[in-house]
Protein backbone atom coordinates (compact mmCIF):
# COMPACT_ATOMS: atom_id res chain seq x y z
CA UNK A 1 0.00 0.00 0.00
CA UNK A 2 1.52 3.31 -1.06
CA UNK A 3 1.75 6.21 1.33
CA UNK A 4 0.08 9.47 0.35
CA UNK A 5 3.51 10.96 -0.37
CA UNK A 6 4.48 8.05 -2.65
CA UNK A 7 1.19 8.22 -4.51
CA UNK A 8 1.48 11.96 -5.01
CA UNK A 9 5.02 11.54 -6.32
CA UNK A 10 3.96 8.80 -8.76
CA UNK A 11 0.99 10.82 -10.07
CA UNK A 12 3.15 13.93 -10.48
CA UNK A 13 5.76 11.92 -12.38
CA UNK A 14 3.10 10.35 -14.65
CA UNK A 15 1.66 13.77 -15.50
CA UNK A 16 5.14 15.06 -16.33
CA UNK A 17 5.88 11.98 -18.47
CA UNK A 18 2.76 12.31 -20.67
CA UNK A 19 3.55 14.51 -23.67
CA UNK A 20 -0.13 15.48 -24.05
CA UNK A 21 -0.09 17.21 -20.65
CA UNK A 22 1.48 20.45 -19.45
CA UNK A 23 1.91 19.69 -15.72
CA UNK A 24 2.76 23.29 -14.81
CA UNK A 25 -0.08 24.68 -12.76
CA UNK A 26 -1.65 21.29 -11.93
CA UNK A 27 -1.85 20.68 -8.20
CA UNK A 28 -1.85 17.11 -6.87
CA UNK A 29 -3.27 16.06 -3.50
CA UNK A 30 -3.29 12.41 -2.39
CA UNK A 31 -5.20 11.19 0.62
CA UNK A 32 -6.04 7.56 1.41
CA UNK A 33 -5.72 6.56 -2.25
CA UNK A 34 -7.94 9.35 -3.58
CA UNK A 35 -6.16 11.83 -5.84
CA UNK A 36 -7.46 15.38 -6.18
CA UNK A 37 -6.23 17.50 -9.08
CA UNK A 38 -6.59 21.28 -9.08
CA UNK A 39 -5.66 24.09 -11.44
CA UNK A 40 -6.39 25.36 -14.92
CA UNK A 41 -5.90 23.76 -18.33
CA UNK A 42 -5.84 25.20 -21.85
CA UNK A 43 -8.04 22.57 -23.52
CA UNK A 44 -10.72 20.01 -22.70
CA UNK A 45 -8.67 17.33 -24.46
CA UNK A 46 -5.87 17.91 -21.95
CA UNK A 47 -8.31 17.41 -19.07
CA UNK A 48 -9.20 14.01 -20.48
CA UNK A 49 -5.48 13.19 -20.89
CA UNK A 50 -4.89 14.09 -17.23
CA UNK A 51 -7.66 11.74 -16.11
CA UNK A 52 -6.26 8.89 -18.21
CA UNK A 53 -2.76 9.47 -16.84
CA UNK A 54 -3.89 9.33 -13.21
CA UNK A 55 -5.88 6.16 -13.86
CA UNK A 56 -2.68 4.46 -15.05
CA UNK A 57 -0.98 4.92 -11.66
CA UNK A 58 -1.21 1.92 -9.35
CA UNK A 59 -2.62 2.61 -5.91
CA UNK A 60 -5.15 5.22 -7.06
CA UNK A 61 -8.57 4.33 -5.64
CA UNK A 62 -10.46 7.43 -6.74
CA UNK A 63 -10.04 10.70 -8.65
CA UNK A 64 -11.46 14.17 -8.06
CA UNK A 65 -10.97 16.46 -11.06
CA UNK A 66 -11.18 20.03 -9.79
CA UNK A 67 -9.68 21.34 -13.01
CA UNK A 68 -11.06 24.29 -14.95
CA UNK A 69 -10.63 24.67 -18.71
CA UNK A 70 -9.61 28.25 -19.44
CA UNK A 71 -9.08 28.47 -23.16
CA UNK A 72 -6.03 30.26 -24.46
CA UNK A 73 -6.79 33.05 -26.90
CA UNK A 74 -5.79 30.95 -29.92
CA UNK A 75 -8.20 28.18 -28.84
CA UNK A 76 -11.31 30.31 -28.40
CA UNK A 77 -14.15 29.75 -30.85
CA UNK A 78 -17.78 30.89 -31.04
CA UNK A 79 -20.54 28.47 -30.12
CA UNK A 80 -21.62 28.44 -33.75
CA UNK A 81 -18.14 27.42 -34.91
CA UNK A 82 -17.95 24.68 -32.28
CA UNK A 83 -21.41 23.36 -33.20
CA UNK A 84 -20.47 23.21 -36.87
CA UNK A 85 -17.18 21.44 -36.11
CA UNK A 86 -18.89 18.98 -33.76
CA UNK A 87 -21.63 18.16 -36.27
CA UNK A 88 -19.04 17.57 -38.99
CA UNK A 89 -16.94 15.34 -36.71
CA UNK A 90 -19.95 13.20 -35.86
CA UNK A 91 -21.05 13.03 -39.49
CA UNK A 92 -17.60 11.93 -40.66
CA UNK A 93 -17.22 9.22 -38.02
CA UNK A 94 -18.06 5.75 -39.32
CA UNK A 95 -18.69 4.63 -35.71
CA UNK A 96 -21.54 7.07 -35.04
CA UNK A 97 -24.96 6.41 -36.64
CA UNK A 98 -25.76 9.12 -39.16
CA UNK A 99 -28.15 11.82 -37.91
CA UNK A 100 -28.85 9.96 -34.65
CA UNK A 101 -26.84 12.32 -32.40
CA UNK A 102 -27.64 16.02 -32.06
CA UNK A 103 -25.36 18.80 -30.82
CA UNK A 104 -26.06 21.85 -28.65
CA UNK A 105 -23.37 24.32 -27.58
CA UNK A 106 -23.54 27.00 -24.90
CA UNK A 107 -20.50 29.00 -23.81
CA UNK A 108 -18.17 26.34 -25.19
CA UNK A 109 -19.96 23.49 -23.40
CA UNK A 110 -21.23 20.76 -25.74
CA UNK A 111 -24.35 18.70 -24.99
CA UNK A 112 -25.07 15.57 -27.02
CA UNK A 113 -28.56 14.09 -27.30
CA UNK A 114 -30.07 11.21 -29.26
CA UNK A 115 -30.38 7.44 -29.27
CA UNK A 116 -27.92 4.81 -30.49
CA UNK A 117 -27.90 1.02 -30.55
CA UNK A 118 -24.55 0.23 -28.91
CA UNK A 119 -22.27 1.47 -26.15
CA UNK A 120 -19.32 1.87 -28.50
CA UNK A 121 -21.38 4.28 -30.61
CA UNK A 122 -22.02 6.48 -27.58
CA UNK A 123 -18.33 6.39 -26.62
CA UNK A 124 -17.32 7.20 -30.20
CA UNK A 125 -19.65 10.21 -30.30
CA UNK A 126 -18.08 11.59 -27.13
CA UNK A 127 -14.59 10.96 -28.49
CA UNK A 128 -15.42 13.00 -31.60
CA UNK A 129 -16.01 16.07 -29.42
CA UNK A 130 -13.20 16.05 -26.85
CA UNK A 131 -10.31 17.08 -29.15
CA UNK A 132 -12.17 19.94 -30.85
CA UNK A 133 -10.74 23.43 -30.48
CA UNK A 134 -12.88 25.70 -28.30
CA UNK A 135 -14.64 22.96 -26.31
CA UNK A 136 -14.70 23.64 -22.56
CA UNK A 137 -16.75 20.64 -21.45
CA UNK A 138 -19.05 17.84 -22.53
CA UNK A 139 -22.39 16.49 -21.30
CA UNK A 140 -23.88 13.38 -22.89
CA UNK A 141 -27.61 12.70 -22.83
CA UNK A 142 -27.36 9.98 -25.47
CA UNK A 143 -29.49 6.92 -24.73
CA UNK A 144 -28.79 3.36 -25.79
CA UNK A 145 -31.76 1.39 -27.08
CA UNK A 146 -32.08 -1.95 -25.21
CA UNK A 147 -31.70 -4.91 -27.58
CA UNK A 148 -31.73 -8.00 -25.34
CA UNK A 149 -33.39 -9.59 -22.30
CA UNK A 150 -32.02 -9.06 -18.78
CA UNK A 151 -30.98 -12.72 -18.58
CA UNK A 152 -29.08 -12.54 -21.87
CA UNK A 153 -27.37 -9.30 -20.82
CA UNK A 154 -26.23 -10.74 -17.49
CA UNK A 155 -24.94 -13.94 -19.10
CA UNK A 156 -23.08 -11.97 -21.75
CA UNK A 157 -21.35 -9.76 -19.19
CA UNK A 158 -20.33 -12.72 -17.03
CA UNK A 159 -18.91 -14.51 -20.06
CA UNK A 160 -16.99 -11.40 -21.14
CA UNK A 161 -15.50 -10.92 -17.67
CA UNK A 162 -14.48 -14.58 -17.56
CA UNK A 163 -12.67 -14.20 -20.88
CA UNK A 164 -11.04 -10.87 -20.07
CA UNK A 165 -10.44 -10.83 -16.32
CA UNK A 166 -11.18 -14.06 -14.47
CA UNK A 167 -10.61 -12.64 -10.99
CA UNK A 168 -13.24 -9.94 -11.43
CA UNK A 169 -15.79 -12.43 -12.73
CA UNK A 170 -15.54 -14.48 -9.53
CA UNK A 171 -15.95 -11.54 -7.17
CA UNK A 172 -18.40 -9.19 -8.84
CA UNK A 173 -22.16 -9.11 -8.45
CA UNK A 174 -24.09 -8.19 -11.60
CA UNK A 175 -27.73 -7.12 -11.52
CA UNK A 176 -29.73 -6.34 -14.66
CA UNK A 177 -33.07 -4.59 -14.92
CA UNK A 178 -34.14 -3.78 -18.44
CA UNK A 179 -31.04 -2.40 -20.09
CA UNK A 180 -29.58 -1.02 -16.83
CA UNK A 181 -26.70 -2.98 -15.30
CA UNK A 182 -25.61 -2.52 -11.69
CA UNK A 183 -22.19 -3.93 -10.95
CA UNK A 184 -20.95 -4.40 -7.38
CA UNK A 185 -17.88 -5.82 -5.70
CA UNK A 186 -14.24 -5.05 -5.01
CA UNK A 187 -11.35 -4.71 -7.46
CA UNK A 188 -7.67 -4.07 -6.84
CA UNK A 189 -7.07 -1.06 -9.09
CA UNK A 190 -8.69 1.53 -11.33
CA UNK A 191 -7.45 -0.49 -14.30
CA UNK A 192 -9.46 -3.52 -13.10
CA UNK A 193 -12.40 -1.21 -12.37
CA UNK A 194 -12.32 0.21 -15.89
CA UNK A 195 -12.02 -3.26 -17.42
CA UNK A 196 -15.09 -4.48 -15.56
CA UNK A 197 -17.17 -1.40 -16.36
CA UNK A 198 -16.03 -1.53 -19.98
CA UNK A 199 -17.02 -5.18 -20.30
CA UNK A 200 -20.46 -4.43 -18.87
CA UNK A 201 -21.00 -1.39 -21.06
CA UNK A 202 -19.99 -3.29 -24.21
CA UNK A 203 -22.56 -6.03 -23.70
CA UNK A 204 -25.43 -6.34 -26.15
CA UNK A 205 -28.51 -4.46 -24.93
CA UNK A 206 -26.91 -2.42 -22.13
CA UNK A 207 -28.23 1.14 -21.99
CA UNK A 208 -26.59 2.26 -18.73
CA UNK A 209 -24.10 0.95 -16.16
CA UNK A 210 -24.49 1.81 -12.47
CA UNK A 211 -21.02 1.66 -10.93
CA UNK A 212 -20.95 0.42 -7.33
CA UNK A 213 -17.46 -1.03 -7.44
CA UNK A 214 -15.00 -0.48 -4.62
CA UNK A 215 -11.32 -0.04 -5.47
CA UNK A 216 -8.84 -1.30 -2.88
CA UNK A 217 -6.07 -3.76 -2.18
Amino acid sequence: MKTDAQLKADVTAELAWDAAINPIGIGVIARDGVVTLTGHLDTFAEKRAVERAVRRVSGVRGIALELDVKLAAEHQRSDSEIAQAASSALRWSSLVPDERVKVEVEDGWVTLTGEVDWGYQLASAEQCIRPLVGVRGLTSHIHIKPRASSRDIGAGITAALTRQATREARHLDIEVEGGVVTIKGKVRSLAEHDAAIGAAFAARGVSRVVDKLEVGE
